[in-house]
């Protein structure tokens, strides 16, 4: 399937599919096993026992380990709390768990495995948007559901992955709002040299001219890259009123570290991040990113019930040292979004899923989140945060409530062609 076209197909069409498969008796309920697919092939994932597999597919080796072994705890931890509470249509799930390895063709392959191998009913990962990008043709071909955890840079939806993680309105445009309101004029753009920050610094530019900004310098380096000492002096001759840092993994442990060497601080020169939580900030070091800034959807920091569970609970699993995160947060919510998916359609299968998401909500840590059943994506509350001396991250500025999800940024002007 061409992802250009999937893209676009909505809830309707998809419910007119489910509806002709089912004639068909391709379906999958609380006690069948799903003998097709909306594609027309052959499912495996069997619902006929007491439980269904599903995958969760993170990298736990390589540069991005750092990032995403927290989420595969969160997702482990909400699957424990649902098999504890009775399961999915009283199905215990049964996890199949692969390491990504950090590299997207590595995702393929094991998106490939746990889809036509293990037969598992949902996947539950990923992190960069190459992963992303890799895994999608997988998910089309197979009409297999992929739950993505991590903000990205818009630009996509498709009817086999929901996005639980922020798209672009929903973090890099507040986030530029942000900076504009403090006085920003000048930025300078720091990412990782694939889709995620190459894009992203697309949208920016655009934002900058359309709002009175100037981007004085963009500078890419690869994944895993821990010499920063050419593009940390190209920041510093620049002197921009702030830096917007698509870096991701662990290159940010040398960024950081150099900029701080340069002399470069936070009150002169503030970082804006997007892709640094909690987790992040321990690995980089508490004193190296002290007073940056951040943009997300939630912080550990959030004051309120259902939060200080969910920090409580995480700490009682896996120690009382570790800390709560954005992606991992949105990963958590992922599984629970499923549940209530399939719980409302009553069904495993696929198209039905894809029918029953529209309007679907958990209240989650960061808030009530609900699925746009047109796009797959959520609506979320944006935020801007400051990295404090105690490694947590404090809210400087939250929008008014959950912001609609715009991932094709249909209602700027400014974004007209990006697309």
């Amino acid at each position: 399937m061409d992802p250009k076209t999937s893209r676009r197909i909505a809830p309707a069409a998809i419910a007119v599919l489910a509806l002709a498969l089912s004639a068909c008796g391709a379906k999958t309920d609380a006690a069948g096993t799903s003998d097709a697919s909306a594609s027309g092939g052959t499912s495996c994932v069997d619902t006929s026992g007491d439980s269904v597999k599903i995958g969760f597919l993170n990298s736990l080796s390589g540069t991005m380990a750092i990032s995403e072994q927290t989420v595969h705890d969160s997702l482990q931890m909400a699957a424990d709390e649902i098999n504890a509470d009775g399961g999915v249509l009283g199905k215990q799930l049964d996890i199949v768990s692969e390491d990504g390895a950090s590299e997207p063709t590595v995702f393929a392959e094991k998106a490939q495995k746990l889809i036509t191998s293990d037969c598992v009913a949902a996947v539950f990962g990923g992190w960069t948007s190459a992963s992303r990008k890799a895994m999608l043709p997988v998910f089309e071909g197979d009409d297999a559901l992929l739950f993505y955890p991590v903000q990205y840079e818009g630009l996509e939806a498709s009817p086999n992955i929901f996005y639980t993680g922020a798209t672009t309105n929903q973090q890099i445009v507040p986030a530029l709002d942000y900076l504009k309101e403090q006085g920003a004029k000048t930025l300078f753009l720091v990412g990782s040299d694939y889709v995620f920050p190459r894009t992203a610094n697309k949208e920016i530019n655009a934002y900058a001219k359309a709002n009175g900004m100037t981007v004085v310098g963009e500078e890419y380096a690869p994944l895993g890259h821990t010499d920063f000492s050419t593009i940390v002096n190209k920041v510093k001759a620049a002197g921009a009123d702030a830096v917007f840092n698509t870096l991701n993994g662990d290159s940010n442990v040398a960024f950081f570290k150099e900029y701080k060497n340069a002399g470069l601080t936070a009150d002169a020169m503030p970082v804006l991040s997007v892709s640094i939580a909690e987790e992040e900030v321990g690995g980089i070091g508490v004193d190296n990113v002290e007073g940056q800034l951040t943009a997300w959807n939630y912080y550990q920091t959030i004051d309120s019930p259902e939060n200080a569970t969910f920090v409580k609970d995480f700490k009682a699993k896996y120690g009382d040292d570790r800390v709560t995160s954005d992606p991992m947060e949105a990963a958590y919510t992922s599984l629970y979004l499923w549940k209530n998916m399939v719980e409302k359609a009553k069904s495993f299968a696929v198209p039905d899923v894809q029918a029953a998401a529209d309007g679907v909500s958990f209240d989650a840590p960061e808030g009530t989140v609900t699925v746009d059943g047109e796009n797959h994506h959520v609506a979320k509350t944006a935020l801007v945060g400051k990295i404090g001396a105690d490694g947590l991250i404090h809210t400087e500025w939250s929008s008014d409530g959950p912001i609609a999800p715009d991932p094709f940024l249909k209602g700027y002007d400014w974004a007209d062609g990006l697309s």
